[in-house]
């Protein structure tokens, strides 16, 4: 098992920053790899970003170049630093552990934290 919270979201004017915190506990050594989605009202959730264990990132094309995921191991947090923010970046933004199990995985979820860009 493992439990993840989140923190940092908040109300940001366009083009602000803002970054938002992870942080994992309980069976950590199994994870493989964390990300954070979210997720608009009436709208499915969707992937933004996602790191590896070797450090490995992966972004949503509508993030790249604005987005950054990194990881402090010893703290067993992800951060996503978002900036130069969008009112399309508003959502609920969820952190994602997922441990693989071939040829399975399981995935976990914090409870979410809102970001809302808007002037």
């Amino acid at each position: 098992q493992v439990q993840l919270v989140e923190s940092g979201g908040g109300l940001v004017q366009p083009g602000g920053s803002l970054r938002l915190s992870c942080k994992a506990s309980g069976d950590i050594f199994s994870i493989n790899v964390m990300g954070w989605y979210r997720q608009a009202p009436g709208e499915e959730r969707e992937l933004v970003a996602t790191i590896t264990n070797g450090g490995s990132t992966n972004y949503a094309d509508s993030v790249k170049g604005r987005f950054t995921i990194s990881r402090d191991n010893a703290k067993n947090t992800v951060y996503l630093q978002m900036n130069s923010l969008k009112p399309e970046d508003t959502a609920v933004y969820y952190c994602n552990a997922r441990i693989v199990k071939y040829p399975r995985f399981d995935d976990y979820w914090g409870q979410g934290t809102q970001v809302t860009v808007s002037s």
